[in-house]
């Protein structure tokens, strides 16, 4: 590692997940910390996991510092087969900020609150002299009762089927466009959402998940990354199944940016036998009707995910690495 912490050490990639195992698992280590988005505690039966949000700007088109910060807390939740019941909040406000401002915030928190079927139960408030963070920071950390067991990003086998729930990229191209002044004359906007509504209609479907994990840092392609990784399998993605906004196809390119790497805030991939495919996929376009079937898990390069193009050329989908976009949630 580095001597010293860089932005990069943030983004979702190869940077951060260094950071994780080397310092952080290396010290914390015990047997309920694990690579997942949240821990499962007390035999199974809750899952817990914690959050900070320090997206710039706070207010960007789609949602807010506020409605990131309930959603991003409530989808690890959902992404272990679990609902979403209390919460924690802790936030840390800087001197000046405005009233109305922290009005809009709090009230776009309630909004997801209710959605989950979940609720703020203690919190701290900090406020800090002018420049000591940036307007404002919000930190929340969750409890949910589990419904559906045995999801793990250790459990992808051969044939195994892998979705993705709507269009990738449009947070990290929405925060980075509004954060650099660019207007582009489109509808794109950020797909922050709350997820566990669409995941308890896959689990009460009686749908076998295998697994299952938001796509927020390093975008699809840190997920597809940590799975064939911890499963010792390939992922291969077929590139022109991989749904992709024309709004956010045209940002890319004009910055240079890999769509597959950009943060999302409400999309997940989802890895089921081949023999659900077609009935999650179904269960998927209720609510967004671009998602799709994107590959499959083979055997042929353990630990890699597989690009294939329609030209029949193929390339490994690496781990981001660098610095990709810094403070996207």
């Amino acid at each position: 590692m580095e001597n010293s912490i860089t932005l990069a050490h943030g983004n979702g990639g190869f940077e951060n997940q260094e950071l994780i195992e080397k310092i952080f698992f290396k010290n914390f280590k015990n047997s309920l910390l694990k690579s997942e988005d949240s821990a499962l505690i007390e035999n199974n039966r809750l899952a817990f996991t914690t959050d900070s949000y320090t997206v710039s700007p706070i207010f960007f088109n789609g949602g807010d510092i506020g409605k990131i910060s309930i959603c991003g807390t409530c989808n690890d939740i959902a992404m272990m087969g679990a609902k979403p019941k209390y919460l924690t909040c802790s936030v840390i406000i800087e001197e000046g900020f405005l009233v109305s401002d922290l009005e809009k915030i709090v009230q776009s928190m309630k909004r997801e609150l209710n959605i989950n079927g979940a609720v703020i139960v203690a919190g701290d408030t900090k406020v800090v002299p002018k420049g000591s963070v940036d307007k404002i920071f919000i930190n929340t950390t969750a409890v949910g009762e589990v419904l559906y067991s045995g999801i793990s990003s250790s459990n992808l086998k051969e044939g195994v089927t892998i979705l993705v729930s709507r269009d990738i990229g449009t947070h990290g191209a929405t925060i980075f466009l509004e954060r650099e002044g660019m207007e582009l004359y489109s509808d794109l906007k950020s797909d922050c959402a709350s997820l566990f509504p669409t995941v308890k209609r896959l689990i009460d479907s009686g749908l076998e998940i295998v697994a299952i994990r938001d796509a927020t840092r390093g975008g699809i392609s840190a997920v597809l990354n940590e799975w064939a990784n911890s499963s010792n399998i390939t992922i291969e993605i077929e590139e022109e199944r991989v749904p992709i906004s024309d709004e956010v196809r045209g940002a890319c390119e004009m910055l240079g940016f890999e769509a597959y790497n950009l943060a999302n805030e409400g999309t997940f991939v989802l890895a089921v036998p081949k023999r659900e495919e077609q009935r999650a996929l179904e269960i998927l376009r209720e609510d967004n009707p671009n998602a799709n079937i994107i590959g499959t898990v083979t055997a042929e390069y353990p630990k890699r995910v597989l690009l294939k193009s329609s030209w029949g050329t193929k390339r490994f989908l690496e781990l981001p690495t660098g610095e990709l976009l810094p403070r996207i949630c």
